[in-house]
C-alpha cells in the first residue's frame, strides 16, 4: 500500500524549493560582487570565470525546512542534529575552501569528524539486510558506515565538475529514495527529509543548468553528499536493505569516482589534486557538450538504475545481488569512457 504525503509536508518542500531558487539569486549577486569566481585553468572544464558557492543556498533553505519539518513532527529531532549537526560543519569548511584553499588534511579531519559524530547520534549502523539475512555488524559496521560518509562526500565534490551534473543527482537519489519508501509501503522520516533536500537541490538547479550561470562549490558538493550518505544509514533503520536501494541509485557516481581514484592512486598521484581525468568529464571534452552528458546520466538514472533499485526494494534478500547486476555495466562503461587515464591521454 503506497501511503498518502502529508499536505504539510508538501507545503514546506515547495517553500524550499522557492526559497533555494530565490536565495541562489542573491549568492550569484553577492559573489559577483566580491569576485568569488571559479577562474578556468588547463584543468577546467568551464572556459569562462563563473560565480561560485552556490550550494550556501541549498545549505540554508534545507536546514530551515528541516527545521520545520522537525517542529511539525515529521521527522525526529536525532536525524535533524545529525544531518544539520554535522552537515553543516562540511558546509562551512566547504565555503572556507571556496574562499581560501584549505589543506586537505584539515578537510579530511572535519569530514571525519562529521561522519563519526553522525553515526554516533544515529546509534551506530543499523542491521543491514545481506542475502536472506539481516545482520548486525556492531562497532565495525560504524567504523565502515564513518568511512562510507567520507567517501561520499568527497566524491560528490570529485564528480562536481561540469554543470548541473550534481545538482541533477542529488536530486535523483534523495527524491527516487523517498519514492521507493513509499513504494515499499511506508511512510517514514526518510520520505520528508528526502523531498525537502530534492527540493532544496532543485531550487540551485534552476540555476545550475548548462550553461551554468553560478557553480555549487566545496560548500554544496560536501553538504550534498554527506546528506545523502546519513540519510542512507537513517533509511536502514525501516528498511534493512536501504544501503544496497541508495547504493544503486547513486551509482553512476560511485562508479564513476571509484575507477577514477583506483587508477590515479596506481599511478601515485595526489589525489587531491584537481584533474580532468573523470568518465563524465572526458565526456564532456569529446561530445563538446555539459547538458549531453547531464542528460545521459539523467537517462541512465531513470532508465536503468531507478527500476534496479525498484526491483531491489521488492526484493531485499536479493538486493545485494542486484546491486552488482546494476553497477556492473556501469563499471564497464566508465572504464571504455576513459575514468582515470591521464588527462593527456586520448
Amino acid at each position: 500500500m503506497v501511503h498518502a504525503m502529508r499536505i504539510d509536508v508538501i507545503v514546506v518542500d515547495a517553500a524550499a524549493l522557492a526559497l533555494s531558487a530565490a536565495l541562489t539569486g542573491v549568492v550569484l549577486r553577492l559573489a559577483l560582487r566580491h569576485g568569488l569566481l571559479d577562474l578556468p585553468n588547463e584543468r577546467s572544464s568551464h572556459i569562462a570565470p563563473t560565480p561560485r558557492g552556490g550550494g550556501l543556498a541549498i545549505v540554508i533553505a534545507s536546514a530551515i525546512a528541516l527545521s520545520f519539518l522537525s517542529a511539525l513532527g515529521a521527522v525526529e529531532r536525532n536525524l535533524v542534529v545529525a544531518l544539520l549537526g554535522g552537515g553543516i560543519a562540511v558546509a562551512v569548511v566547504g565555503f572556507i575552501d571556496d574562499r581560501h584553499r584549505l589543506s586537505a588534511t584539515v578537510r579530511l579531519l572535519v569530514h571525519a569528524a562529521a561522519a563519526a559524530f553522525a553515526l554516533f547520534v544515529l546509534g551506530g549502523l543499523p542491521p543491514i539486510q545481506v542475502g536472506e539475512s539481516v545482520l548486525h555488524f556492531g562497532w565495525a559496521g560504524s567504523v565502515i558506515a564513518t568511512l562510507g560518509v567520507i567517501w561520499v562526500l568527497n566524491l560528490f565534490n570529485f564528480m562536481d565538475g561540469i554543470d548541473g551534473i550534481a545538482a541533477s543527482e542529488a536530486v535523483f537519489i534523495v527524491c527516487s529514495g523517498a519514492l521507493l519508501v513509499l513504494v515499499h509501503g511506508q511512510y517514514t522520516q526518510t520520505v520528508a527529509v528526502g523531498l525537502a533536500f530534492g527540493a532544496a537541490a532543485l531550487g540551485f538547479l534552476l540555476w545550475n543548468w548548462p550553461p551554468a550561470k553560478i557553480f555549487m562549490g566545496d560548500v554544496g558538493s560536501g553538504y550534498l553528499g554527506y546528506v545523502i550518505s546519513v540519510m542512507a544509514i537513517a533509511a536502514a533503520r525501516d528498511m534493512p536493505a536501504a544501503v544496497w536501494i541508495w547504493l544503486i541509485l547513486g551509482g553512476v557516481f560511485f562508479v564513476d569516482a571509484t575507477v577514477t581514484l583506483v587508477r590515479r592512486a596506481i599511478r601515485r598521484e595526489r589525489l587531491y589534486e584537481a584533474h580532468r581525468s573523470h568518465a563524465y568529464q572526458r565526456l564532456a571534452r569529446r561530445w563538446g557538450s555539459h547538458e549531453r552528458v547531464t542528460l545521459a546520466v539523467m537517462l541512465v538514472n531513470l532508465a536503468w538504475l531507478l527500476p534496479c533499485a525498484l526491483m531491489a526494494a521488492l526484493h531485499p534478500g536479493a538486493a545485494i545481488w542486484i546491486s552488482v547486476g546494476a553497477l556492473a555495466p556501469l563499471l564497464l562503461a566508465a572504464v571504455v569512457a576513459g575514468a582515470g587515464r591521464r588527462d593527456s591521454d586520448p
